[in-house]
C-alpha cells in the first residue's frame, strides 16, 4: 500500500474510532463534564470538525471558512450550544471529514499548502499526519469519558 493510502487509511480509522465511541449513547451522556473542564464527548466532537476544516481548506487549500471561535473565544468550537443538536454535531463531523478525504484525493502528498494564515507552509503529508495526531489524541479522551459513563473502551467497539 502507498503512503497516501496509509496515512488516509490511519485518518479514517481515528474518525472512525471517535463516532464509534458516540454509538449507543444519549445526548446526555455525550453532553456530560465528567472531568473540571468544560470538555464533552460531543464537543471534542465539534473540535475535530473544525480541526478538519481549518487544516485542509482553510490552511491547506486557502479556501475561506467560518468558524465558532473568535479571539475573545478560545473554546467555542469545544462548547455545543443549547440549540445545537447531536445529529447536527455528528452530520457536520462527517461532512468536514468528506471534504477532506476529497481534498487528500485531489493532491499530491509533497503538494504545498497555499497557506494565507501565519503559519509556516506545509506539505499535505504534513497536514495528514497532524491532523492524524490530534484526532487520535481527542479520541483518546473520548474513549476515557466512554469508559467513565458505562465502562465501555475502544476495545469493545
Amino acid at each position: 500500500m502507498d503512503e497516501k493510502k496509509v496515512l488516509s487509511a490511519s485518518l479514517d480509522a481515528q474518525r472512525n474510532a471517535l463516532l464509534a465511541i458516540c454509538d449507543g449513547l444519549s445526548d446526555e451522556h455525550l453532553r456530560a463534564r465528567l472531568v473540571p473542564s468544560a470538555t464533552t464527548i460531543l464537543g471534542m466532537v465539534k473540535h475535530l470538525a473544525y480541526v478538519e476544516r481549518w487544516w485542509f481548506q482553510d490552511v491547506f487549500e486557502g479556501r475561506p471558512c467560518d468558524y465558532t471561535i473568535s479571539d475573545d473565544d478560545w473554546d467555542a468550537d469545544f462548547r455545543i450550544e443549547p440549540e445545537e443538536t447531536t445529529a447536527e454535531i455528528l452530520d457536520l463531523y462527517r461532512t468536514e471529514s468528506e471534504i477532506s478525504r476529497e481534498i487528500i484525493d485531489n493532491h499530491e502528498l509533497t503538494d504545498i499548502s497555499v497557506n494565507h494564515t501565519q503559519r509556516p507552509r506545509c506539505t499535505l503529508r504534513w497536514t495528514m499526519v497532524h491532523v492524524i495526531e490530534d484526532t487520535a489524541r481527542h479520541a483518546g479522551h473520548a474513549d476515557i469519558l466512554r469508559e467513565q459513563l458505562d465502562g465501555q473502551t475502544g476495545l469493545g467497539f
